[in-house]
């Protein structure tokens, strides 16, 4: 095991312990956000209880000040065992597409801790996204399911249990940074230079992402199922896919690969690269390159879906 499989063991085994360490910024929480972006205090925050199969899951609604455009079921990140609602990935984002005009149900989901593996973090946003279509009262040709990282994995298999059935399919899926294979697709010569960008703290080698996919999965879930890792997938009659990659980021490589593997099955994808970004830049709220990814997303939920079409 290298030093970033090492590090992950190190963060399961405190984060069941209680030991991890929080947060240590002081200008990402709501009322930091609202002072530095005054729009954002607009938006009607109220928590949530979202009933599942494994219970009732914590959430926030984000409503906009006036009718919304549309609506977003929004996962976080966090390597299936970390994140929480209060971090940027999923309140700043879902602060700032509310003030927007979009009502964005951020979600939380059970962790791959203490025994849990999949499929129970991706039902938990199944039943999420059902219980959105029933409640929150807007048209479901205007309701999308989104989310970052892990989150983006979750949304990305979601989205393929819609298209197979299990609810009204999504508008489209808005994939940031998805880790949806279970093995990373080999990156050319010049891909390859430009990863090595990155410091080796922010990096994800196989190795790491061998031990993420195992936890997730747990010692009996059989590699290749197409909802656990939305690349194992047959794509034919997917919702539209907006993908947004981070330069210096091995994820790349999975959301590429996935952007090449849905337009062979004649999905329409949006693919999009925010230069000069690690892996995670939507939790870095006041960098300039994570306010450009949320233009990106809000222009992708904006377009009308006979334009989302030929967005290539």
């Amino acid at each position: 095991m290298d030093d970033a499989a090492d590090s992950f063991a190190e963060t399961i085994r405190s984060l069941e312990s209680g030991t991890s360490d929080p947060d240590p910024r002081t200008d990402v929480g709501t009322a930091s956000l609202i002072e530095r972006y005054p729009e954002l205090n607009q938006v009607t925050v109220t928590p949530r209880l979202i009933p599942a199969q494994s219970g009732e899951l914590p959430a926030r609604l984000y409503t906009p000040a006036s009718t919304p455009r549309g609506a977003l079921v929004w996962a976080h990140g966090g390597s299936f065992v970390g994140g929480n609602l209060d971090m940027p990935e999923s309140n700043w984002v879902a602060l700032a597409l509310a003030a927007r005009g979009y009502t964005v149900l951020s979600v939380e989901y059970t962790k791959a801790l203490f025994g849990a593996h999949f499929p129970v973090p991706s039902i938990d946003l199944l039943d999420a996204w059902n219980w959105a279509i029933d409640e929150l009262g807007i048209d479901s040709k205007l309701m999308h399911i989104g989310g970052a990282s892990a989150g983006a994995n979750l949304a990305a298999g979601v989205a393929v249990r819609l298209r197979d059935g299990q609810g009204p399919r999504p508008t489209s899926a808005v994939l940031v940074y998805p880790l949806v294979h279970e093995v990373l697709p080999e990156a050319s010569a010049e891909l390859q230079k430009t990863l090595t960008l990155a410091p080796s703290e922010a990096r994800f080698p196989q190795s790491l992402v061998n031990q993420i996919v195992a936890n997730y999965l747990g010692p009996e879930q059989p590699r290749g199922d197409p909802y656990a890792f939305a690349g194992n997938a047959q794509l034919h009659g997917m919702a539209p896919i907006f993908i947004l990659n981070s330069e210096y980021d091995e994820h790349r490589l999975s959301g590429e690969e996935f952007a090449r593997q849905a337009r062979d099955a004649g999905v329409h994808v949006h693919l999009a690269l925010e230069p000069e970004t690690l892996h995670g830049h939507l939790d870095r709220p006041h960098s300039p390159h994570a306010q450009r990814s949320i233009e990106r997303i809000a222009d992708w939920l904006a377009t009308p879906l006979s334009a989302m079409s030929s967005k290539t």
